[in-house]
């Protein structure tokens, strides 16, 4: 059965998460950037985690889905120590972190942090860097002056809503960068991509496996995936991904 709660973060921001009780390994689910828990990819794995009796935990980022705060009050930093404070206070034990796009980044933030417990991980479409690379990286000059000058700047989304860029998101982003060394993780790490991804392009995906220490990484590019990876036939290669890890993994 899965249950859901709020966790008061200290500063009377209270962050949403819903668990389902199963062996371990704890999969857990981390959203994208402006996304939420309520996802397909994430409610694929809780439908298979429960055919499985597997636990599984699914959060929200503060400024995110259910939880409560503000979007733009939110950077790299926040999100990461949202997740790592969530997973802290309702899971126990060795745990799979699943992490889509900037959800990926984070999955990777809450290894380096917490690498005595995390046994695995999957990237999907990972975007490590994300806000330096792929945002400040692709502005023209006069949105740079613009974002520098009033906080923020407007994107546009062909998911939806213009989505607030804050000039402390791509600030902070920069303590927080990965790919310019080596990432001292050991676990396995399977990192699937599609190549007609518009957002993150997929040698992003190469990049990463080459930073990572772990011998045991694995690329999937799917030659006719886009961004989201949300087609059934995606969203089978993702459980398939994740059965595969559990596989090796100690129950």
């Amino acid at each position: 059965m899965e249950r859901t709660g709020r966790l008061d973060r200290g500063d009377g921001v209270e962050l949403a998460w819903a668990l389902l009780a199963g062996r371990g390994p704890t999969l857990v689910f981390l959203p994208g950037f402006a996304s939420d828990m309520t996802g397909s990819k994430a409610i694929v794995l809780r439908d298979w985690c429960a055919a499985e009796g597997r636990a599984l935990l699914r959060l929200d980022y503060s400024g995110h889905g259910a939880s409560g705060g503000t979007f733009t009050a939110g950077t790299i930093g926040t999100w990461a120590e949202d997740a790592r404070r969530t997973i802290a206070a309702v899971t126990e034990g060795p745990l799979v972190l699943v992490g889509s796009s900037m959800g990926g980044w984070i999955a990777l933030l809450t290894a380096l942090a917490m690498p005595e417990r995390v046994v695995g991980l999957v990237g999907i479409a990972a975007a490590p860097d994300f806000t330096e690379d792929l945002m400040w990286a692709a502005m023209a000059p006069r949105e740079r002056e613009k974002l520098l000058r009033d906080g923020v700047l407007l994107m546009p989304s062909q998911y939806g809503d213009p989505i607030p860029i804050t000039s402390a998101l791509i600030a902070e982003g920069r303590r927080h960068l990965l790919l310019g060394a080596e990432i001292a993780l050991d676990c396995p790490v399977r990192l699937l991509h599609g190549q007609q991804d518009p957002d993150v392009p997929w040698q992003r995906a190469l990049r990463l496996a080459a930073r990572l220490r772990s011998a045991d990484v694995q690329v999937v590019l799917v030659k006719d995936g886009d961004h989201r990876l949300s087609r059934p036939q995606d969203l089978s290669l993702l459980t398939r991904t994740v059965a595969g890890l559990f596989a090796p993994a100690a129950d």
